[in-house]
């Protein structure tokens, strides 16, 4: 069996290397232009050249997204764009729009064009007009069930690959393509600057009597009547793996390296567990706990199995959020068993936290004997990014992360 690429979000350098470090087979990113999230950090050229370098180094691969929706304006410059990719060696665009494929195609012809799911691609005749297109990858829309995944499969060229998400957040426009920001903000959301209006509560005002809001459900916060739960098919590995998808896709440029890291571990001892004995395998609840201390809206498995699974989650627009992350090792050392943090979330001494590791069990320790850089005894670290020790038994590796329940703050 053809082992499926796990594909994970990069908002910014950081987020990279924690996706890689807890698994990723590759990761894809936003540039300086013409992607879906222009407000999340991107990649500056001398970020994308170590993120490059970072990812190859390790067998992985980068791809950037071009993703938007262009008006003219929006094209210009973009041949010395997709040059200057090309050169630093990225590994695909990821691209909707016919014109920036075409442009890509005469410009820079070696280098491979993964679908956006914003190209709403359903159907397998679309999918060989793409493909036609100089295409190599479609990423199919989330509106796609299992069934029309493997019928799409069977009908593709086998040099087509299909990339499907395969968790977090959704939208509940079909496959990103929305007014509705434009409309209620001046943000168009095809261009990189959706405000979510989504996930905003809302209220019913009859026209003559303005003034008066009824709530459109008997809740006493309001009705979320478009926002959606989180897509999550942690416990369905077995029914992805022989729908024939090429790259599992992880949604979350905007979430924390935290998230990132946790969910990526879950998927990645999930397939690999798959993978080792299929006939045997089973569902291990550990990787759900994974997946439930990062912020999280509640779950769903989405389109997957068809209409009738409730996808909205209609009382708050909150996100579940039981732990945080506190640090990150940035060294230790054997000999002295002192560990170097970097701070993340205000910590204290004394307190028990989860160590995060990209392999094997995660386990806990105990803050102990705190000091910050001058070797001065602490018995917090409050502010953001400061460097502290600690002294610890168990051996910790650059980059596990520390966890804390959020109940257990002081």
């Amino acid at each position: 069996m053809k082992k499926p690429e796990l594909l994970a979000p990069a908002g910014n350098l950081d987020k990279l290397k924690a996706a890689i470090n807890f698994g990723a087979d590759a990761v894809y990113l936003g540039g300086t232009r013409l992607n879906l999230r222009a407000f999340a950090d991107n990649f500056t050229t001398e970020e994308l050249i170590e993120g490059i370098e970072f990812a190859h180094s390790r067998g992985k691969k980068l791809y950037v997204t071009l993703n938007v929706i262009p008006h003219n304006e929006d094209l210009v410059g973009i041949e010395d764009y997709l040059k200057e990719l090309y050169e630093l060696g990225v590994d695909a665009i990821i691209a909707a729009d016919p014109g920036i494929i075409m442009i890509a195609q005469e410009t820079v012809p070696g280098l491979e064009i993964h679908l956006s799911t914003q190209a709403n691609s359903v159907n397998h005749k679309s999918g060989v007009f793409w493909h036609k297109a100089g295409v190599k990858r479609i990423v199919i829309a989330r509106e796609m069930s299992l069934k029309d995944i493997k019928e799409l499969r069977e009908t593709l060229p086998e040099t087509c690959e299909i990339e499907a998400f395969i968790h977090g957040s959704m939208c509940m426009s079909y496959s990103g393509r929305c007014l509705l920001s434009n409309y209620l903000t001046g943000r168009d959301s095809n261009r990189g600057t959706c405000a979510q209006p989504c996930r905003f509560k809302y209220h019913l005002v009859e026209e003559k009597r303005p003034g008066e809001y009824f709530q459109i459900t008997e809740d006493e916060h309001g009705t979320y009547i478009m926002n959606s739960k989180d897509l999550c098919m942690i416990e369905h590995i077995e029914e992805l793996m022989e729908s024939g998808i090429d790259s599992f896709k992880i949604e979350g440029r905007m979430k924390s390296a935290y998230y990132v890291a946790s969910v990526v571990k879950a998927y990645r001892e999930a397939i690999d567990s798959y993978l080792e004995d299929p006939s045997n395998y089973k569902f291990n609840p550990k990787w759900n706990e994974y997946l439930l201390k990062p912020s999280h809206r509640p779950y769903t498995t989405g389109f997957y199995f068809g209409d009738d699974e409730v996808k909205q989650h209609y009382e708050s627009a909150s996100y579940i959020r039981e732990f945080d992350i506190v640090g990150v090792v940035r060294d230790f050392d054997k000999d002295t068993k002192i560990a170097t943090i970097e701070q993340k979330n205000k910590v204290y001494n004394g307190d028990v936290v989860e160590v995060l590791v990209p392999k094997g069990e995660n386990f806990t320790i105990t803050l102990a004997d705190m000091r910050n850089k001058k070797g001065e005894s602490i018995e917090s670290a409050p502010s953001a990014q400061m460097i502290f020790t600690i002294k610890c038994d168990k051996e910790l590796q650059k980059d596990d992360m520390l966890i804390k329940s959020k109940g257990d703050n002081k």
